[in-house]
């Protein structure tokens, strides 16, 4: 089984409940989603918080939102890259409004040191519902990612990264655009790259 076959396996398993499989997923995702937070977190005030609890944050949601049925469709790797850097983006935001506040007032020792994190099993941190602002956050961030898509002047980019994230599959989305399965892998591959170039 290739990895792009074992990652569906691990999301159909994910739906399912399955905490191995989200303590796989967290393995592979969470280098990724650590430097993608810590980018995002350049020049925000350091406290208690910090990338690590940030990309662990947003793994949880996705967990939960997965397990509750939010993303029927999420199929592949291709779909679901592209959904942890929104949703890693929207935890980052999070935090430095949150630290952002404690500047004006509140409560946090920025010079407190912390110990290196490692990642921690996955089924200790999934008791937590996401919170309503998150959801509209999320979705303005989702938003602002298709808009992202819009500025490239591509009307075909808007719609494979939609039919992606409903679980299409390539060779579907080609069939329905009359193109050739590559041109989409090639659309496919800018999409997750103009992406993660606004996360950053």
């Amino acid at each position: 089984m290739d990895a792009d076959q074992t990652i569906t396996v691990w999301l159909h398993q994910l739906r399912e409940g399955d905490n191995a499989a989200a303590q796989r997923l967290w393995e592979q995702y969470y280098q990724r989603m650590v430097s993608l937070a810590r980018k995002k977190l350049e020049g925000a005030r350091r406290g208690i918080a910090d990338e690590e609890d940030v990309a662990l944050s947003a793994f949880k949601s996705f967990c939960l939102k997965a397990q509750q049925g939010q993303f029927p469709q999420l199929m592949d790797r291709e779909s679901l890259w592209p959904l942890l850097v929104a949703i890693t983006v929207n935890k980052s935001v999070d935090h430095i409004r949150r630290e952002n506040r404690q500047k004006r007032g509140g409560t946090g020792n920025a010079d407190e040191p912390r110990p290196l994190v490692e990642p921690e099993p996955i089924s200790q941190i999934l008791h937590a519902e996401p919170t309503p602002e998150f959801a509209a956050e999320f979705a303005e961030l989702f938003e602002r990612l298709m808009l992202k898509l819009d500025e490239a002047d591509d009307p075909d980019l808007r719609v494979i990264a939609v039919r992606k994230m409903l679980g299409d599959s390539t060779a579907e989305i080609a069939a329905d655009l009359d193109c050739t399965r590559r041109t989409v892998e090639r659309k496919i591959v800018l999409i997750q790259r103009l992406w993660e170039k606004e996360a950053e």
